[in-house]
């Protein structure tokens, strides 16, 4: 079966409004509307860094135990995990590796063929 939901838990943690720390959460891999329908948003359209804002509200499902997870949480996090989130969301959604083998040598390695690359 193809995985489309993946477990992480956060470096420091959300402190929400009674105090309770939340760590553990899911992500689930983005559709091409998660990465295209923020670009429509007026937050968005005034200050472009806050794409990855609402992006990471549309993909992580579970933080915790709180009911939802909207980007005024993702706004809330400590810097060290929004960082933590975004490198997650490029580790589950960007990488494809690809078995090669050197034709002088033969060594054989896995290489990384994820955006940008």
């Amino acid at each position: 079966m193809f995985q489309t939901e993946y477990e992480f838990a956060l470096p420091k943690g959300y402190v929400d409004e009674e105090g309770n720390l939340h760590k553990e959460g899911v992500m689930r891999l983005a559709t091409a509307a998660d990465e295209i329908l923020p670009l429509k948003d007026p937050r968005v359209q005034q200050n472009p860094a806050y794409l990855s804002i609402i992006l990471l509200s549309r993909v992580v499902t579970k933080l915790g135990d709180l009911p939802a997870v909207n980007p005024r949480v993702i706004e809330e996090l400590f810097a060290s995990d929004l960082a933590y989130l975004q490198e997650f969301y490029r580790e589950i959604n960007g990488g494809v590796k690809i078995k090669a083998k050197c034709p002088k040598c033969e060594h054989e390695f896995e290489v990384d063929i994820g955006p940008g690359e």
